[in-house]
């Protein structure tokens, strides 16, 4: 059965993660001869954007801000089409800010900046907590891959499962919301997950494009988004506004506190999940014959537990335990502890994976981006132009004389909308979080200014949509188990549901929690 299982081969998201490639030749071609026309056009649109902000008469807004605005306007244009990968599209916005900055003249001195002093603003993202905990939490990620601790738990839960259909479909929002403890890695998680369930289709005779996996593999993908807002740790997007509001506000968020303010969130979407997807996608079966077979096949192939995937379990448990009681028990910061453990994870004899598997299995392309993400977003911050095109953006709308709840509706509608041009949460963040930190200020949220912030980062987490508004989404649209037109069904009442959602839980829920 082991050929109904994705291929082996691996390809590289433009954040660098590395996934099962399952386009064939012909696709891939295509789709690298689309890029190779359309690439420079979209770059040489993205430095049209730079010139064009530089060239505008902004008479409220200092020389550095309206570099920061530019740079902005640039980065997003790269992020939208990918004209570059996100990696590259990092390194030019360093560039940028070290050249535009650094021979711009300082307001108060009237000497110039110094392209010295400008990289170490374009740099300063790499010298976050925050980032410690990224690169951390995506090495244990690594370690789950290197043991395949991840697919072991994912076909321990099929096999409660069995072969009824929506049991099925429970047991791929349950994989899901398992693992986001666990594996901080939204990629790694569908990863997980989808072979399996492509696996069970082909084991009843169904081909990859049934109603049957359409229905399986989008559940799996939507309910990885959702844990993305439920748990701290699930997404390296959440660490962006993490990093923000600590510097801004000077205030932390525990692994705890966000779990209670999310998980009830999640939880309800994930039941809603289960009903959207079998109103929407009706399977050819109401069971899978030979499902259980399949699954029980794998974890033989598998074997026991090895000894490094029982350190890890260790490893793992006890370091939920530690995120989870942060404050409560112990003044041991999350990023300190996960730091710990990754230490002992790399130790030889002892540990769980060596250096050299790290190397291979971590996507150091997500770390580029959000460190360099981080630097773009203070470097808006500190210039004040993150207030000012929060100004321009939410000013005209008269959002400083509503109340919090109807400004929570705009924005985040708002949110959602703008989340359609980007496939990098992490890079929506970066982009959108100091902005919403601003406005925060101008409405005078006070009290509520965080919990704002918080809600418009569970927003910026959607990813329902389109299969290119979520990493995890493109891995599984890319196995051909169901079209766009199918996600889109799926995803609009998700969307619909989530958002209404946000509203009534600000108006109770989160209310109530103290977070607004």
């Amino acid at each position: 059965m082991a050929e109904h299982f994705l291929p082996r081969s691996k390809v590289k998201t433009p954040e660098g993660d590395i996934v099962p490639d399952v386009a064939t030749p012909e696709q891939s071609q295509k789709k690298r001869d689309v890029q190779f026309v359309l690439q420079p056009i979209w770059f040489l649109l993205a430095v049209a954007a730079l010139v064009g902000v530089l060239l505008l008469p902004i008479e409220s807004l200092a020389w550095e801000g309206q570099v920061a605005l530019a740079v902005l306007a640039f980065a997003i244009v790269l992020w939208v089409t990918e004209a570059v990968s996100y990696p590259v599209s990092a390194f030019l916005i360093i560039s940028l800010i070290a050249v535009l900055l650094g021979l711009s003249t300082d307001p108060e001195t009237g000497d110039i900046v110094g392209t010295s002093s400008a990289l170490g603003t374009g740099l300063q993202g790499f010298s976050t907590s925050a980032l410690a905990l990224v690169a951390a939490a995506l090495l244990l990620a690594g370690a789950m891959q290197a043991t395949g601790l991840h697919e072991r738990l994912a076909l321990w839960v099929m096999k409660l499962a069995g072969d009824k259909t929506s049991n099925i479909l429970i047991g791929a929002i349950v994989i899901a919301t398992l693992l986001a403890f666990f594996v901080p890695s939204a990629t790694a998680r569908a990863g997980a997950v989808v072979p399996i369930l492509l696996g069970m289709v082909a084991a009843f005779g169904l081909s990859t494009n049934s109603k049957m996996a359409s229905l399986l593999v989008i559940t799996a993908v939507q309910a990885v988004s959702i844990w993305n807002v439920g748990i701290q740790t699930a997404a390296a997007q959440n660490f962006v506004a993490l990093n923000f509001i600590q510097d801004e506000f000077g205030q932390t968020i525990s692994w705890g506190q966000w779990f209670i303010w999310a998980a009830p969130w999640s939880v309800l979407m994930s039941i809603a999940l289960f009903f959207i997807m079998r109103a929407s996608i009706k399977p050819e079966a109401d069971s899978i014959s030979g499902g259980r077979e399949l699954i029980e096949q794998k974890l033989e192939e598998l074997g026991p537990m090895s000894g490094r995937e029982k350190r890890l379990v260790a490893v793992a448990v006890l370091l939920l335990f530690v995120w989870a009681t942060g404050d409560i028990l112990h003044p041991v910061s999350a990023p300190v502890a996960t730091v710990i453990a990754v230490s002992y994870m790399l130790l030889p004899k002892v540990g769980v994976f060596d250096w050299k598997t790290a190397q291979d299995l971590v996507s150091w392309g997500t770390l580029i981006v959000f460190a360099v993400g981080i630097s773009l977003g203070t470097f808006l911050l500190d210039t004040g132009a993150a207030s000012w095109l929060s100004e321009q953006t939410f000013g005209a709308m008269g959002l400083d004389s509503m109340p919090l709840l109807a400004t929570i509706a705009l924005v985040s509608l708002f949110n959602i909308l703008i989340h359609l041009g980007f496939a990098s949460a992490t890079s929506l963040a970066s982009a959108l979080i100091p902005v919403f930190i601003a406005l925060s200020t101008t409405i005078a949220a006070g009290d509520a200014s965080i919990g704002f912030v918080v809600i418009q980062q569970f927003v910026i987490c959607f990813g329902f949509l389109l299969p290119v508004s979520a990493p995890q989404n493109m891995l599984a649209y890319g196995t051909g188990a169901f079209t766009r037109g199918e996600f889109l069904k799926t995803g609009i009442p998700l969307t619909i549901v989530a958002y209404l959602l946000v509203l009534l839980f600000s108006a109770t829920y989160w209310d109530w929690m103290g977070l607004i």
